[in-house]
């Protein structure tokens, strides 16, 4: 019985330890997407995926598609850029297109 109480006690400790992490940790994930900076054409990663920042006017870019709606495209609905998962530690234009544009599912 004493076993049973002590995984208790030890399994409750961890949960609450756990969950007064997670609010901070989403504050300081908020706060780093918002200050990242936006990813320049020029940039070699950019370069390497054939990043434009307007899909449209990119003869690669197939019609339709843009960072805006791409699954790996993390900005909010009508935000004009957002993270990618691509270019991490950088934000991409919502009109812009890279060669790893992948649907939505």
């Amino acid at each position: 019985m004493r076993h049973i109480v002590d995984t208790s006690r030890r399994t409750l400790l961890k949960t609450l330890m756990l969950g007064a992490c997670i609010p901070a940790l989403n504050v300081v994930s908020k706060n780093t997407a918002a200050d990242d900076p936006l990813l320049r054409i020029d940039d070699p990663a950019a370069k390497a995926r054939g990043y434009v920042d307007d899909a449209s006017t990119s003869t690669a870019a197939p019609a339709g598609r843009a960072c805006k709606n791409c699954a790996l495209y993390a900005g909010a609905d009508g935000s004009t850029q957002g993270p990618c998962s691509v270019f991490p530690g950088k934000q991409v234009k919502a009109a812009g297109w890279c060669s790893a544009w992948a649907p939505q599912m």
